[in-house]
């Protein structure tokens, strides 16, 4: 009897093992089919090219705002893309854009990327922080605080995938978002941003926001994400954000970096790093977090990328560089692999070429960044689909889609008490609303809407109810 039980379990095993291999294969030789196409790529590139896919620079400086519309200045955008082989480009013109502009906005940066030799078409990166929020009349959610608030998976992941249906409506194909940073100093601004202060809440809400967002990598309708800040970057000592913070590593590793984790075993392909300072080290130029933890322990293999100007800090603000030259040494031997300048990409790629040809920065060093940053676009099938455009996205800013962020704004109300019974109020009561936030937009959608510190938002969105 428990030889003919262990026979069907062995039978079972090897039905299981005949289901699964076909998908197991298919997504091993989709693995090696990209990897071989990004390999023969990479041989092919000058040491300048390679660089300038290193290089991100943000779009207003490459035009500007004219009444509603943004305007490259076409010298500019050329000396960019075409002359330097920039890489990605980032950020919101200073306003916010409808989705038709965006795909002109786009359309521009590929077809001069399509002017350079080897025709790799520029990563556009955006911060969807709460909704696709530098696109007008896209569907915004709450600020992930509020999120987390629910402690409704669905609803997370649901906001991921209506956060990627429409930024690539608006021909945006890449999210600094989400943020896994966690809440534990009530002091530090930018709390509002993450999903909290339990590492095992804000690693679940990230997981669901991920897998909305990115899952299937490839469709027309998903995005790559940038977890970030990598990592303990919202625990300041001072309080001031971009700050250094003091900790053991058990604790680093006990709190921060479980949610980190979570979210690149899920899948994430690109993370972002702390601002900031461990332990007085700046985290950019930490080999230790960005390649001993980061991609050897976690075996990340997707790319990294600094956060804004912050190679450049290591000696503006740190001081523990010569000059921006030896801060970027510091950071890509590091295990940076894509630079946010925002500004300066000359200068980047200039001193980047010059350390590897001083043998300060190993060419193999250089090659593994490349190889991950096209790696990336490969698998975003850029090369097939540089651009998308709103028209092939019905439900962009639908009833549906606004459905779903009133369910997830109403499973945010948390109610900490209600003393005296003083709720429901009766119908007949009378009410005063006072205060500076009264009667603003601004304050109840936050940063990160329309605009960065969300100063226009109630320009934008006045058509929508202050709690006046």
């Amino acid at each position: 009897m428990n030889r003919l039980k262990r026979m069907n379990q062995i039978s079972f095993i090897f039905c299981c093992a005949i289901i699964l291999s076909p998908s197991m294969s298919m997504a091993q030789t989709n693995e090696a089919a990209v990897n071989a196409k990004v390999n023969a790529l990479v041989k092919k590139m000058t040491l300048a090219e390679k660089v300038g896919q290193m290089a991100q620079v943000s779009v207003e400086s490459l035009g500007k705002i004219e009444g509603s519309n943004f305007i490259f200045d076409q010298a500019k955008l050329k000396d960019a893309v075409v002359n330097y082989k920039i890489g990605s480009i980032l950020n919101s013109p200073g306003a916010p854009l409808k989705a038709a502009q965006w795909n002109e906005v786009v359309e521009q940066i590929q077809k001069a990327a399509n002017e350079t030799k080897m025709k790799i078409p520029v990563l556009y990166g955006l911060d969807d922080n709460h909704g696709c929020n530098y696109v007008l009349d896209a569907t915004l959610f709450p600020q992930e605080i509020g999120q987390s608030a629910t402690w409704n998976r669905e609803l997370i992941y649901n906001a991921g995938v209506i956060t990627a249906y429409e930024s690539r409506a608006a021909s945006v194909p890449w999210t600094f978002s989400p943020v896994l940073d966690l809440g534990t100093n009530p002091e530090w601004p930018r709390i509002w941003e993450d999903y909290g202060e339990d590492p095992y809440l804000d690693g679940q809400m990230g997981v669901e926001f991920i897998k909305g967002v990115q899952n299937p990598l490839g469709s027309k309708d998903k995005l790559a994400v940038s977890i970030k800040h990598f990592m303990d970057y919202s625990d300041p000592k001072s309080g001031h954000d971009r700050t250094d913070s003091w900790i053991p590593e058990h604790y680093l590793r006990e709190y921060h970096l479980p949610p980190f984790a979570a979210a690149i075993k899920t899948g994430a392909r690109t993370v972002m790093v702390n601002s900031a300072l461990i332990n007085g080290i700046p985290t950019h130029i930490n080999k230790h977090i960005l390649t001993d933890i980061l991609k050897k322990e976690l075996g990340f293999t997707g790319f990294v990328v600094s956060d804004w100007q912050d190679i450049e800090n290591v000696y503006r603000r740190d001081h523990v560089a010569k000059n921006i030259k030896d801060a970027t040494m510091l950071s890509i031997n590091a295990g940076i692999d894509m630079s946010m300048i925002p500004y300066n990409y000359k200068e980047f790629c200039t001193d980047l070429i010059a350390l590897v040809k001083e043998g300060k920065v190993p060419m193999s060093r250089i090659d593994d960044a490349v190889t991950r940053i096209l790696r990336v676009k490969e698998e975003l099938k850029l090369f097939q689909i540089p651009v998308t455009y709103v028209k092939d996205y019905p439900k962009f800013g639908s009833e549906a889609f606004q459905k779903a962020s009133y369910n997830t704004a109403a499973e945010s109300i948390t109610l900490l008490k209600d003393s005296n019974h003083i709720l429901p109020l009766p119908k007949t009561a009378k009410v005063l609303v006072t205060g500076p936030n009264a009667n603003s937009m601004r304050c109840l959608n936050g940063g990160w809407t329309y605009t960065w510190q969300g100063e226009k938002t109630d320009q934008y969105a006045s058509q929508y109810n202050t709690i006046l």
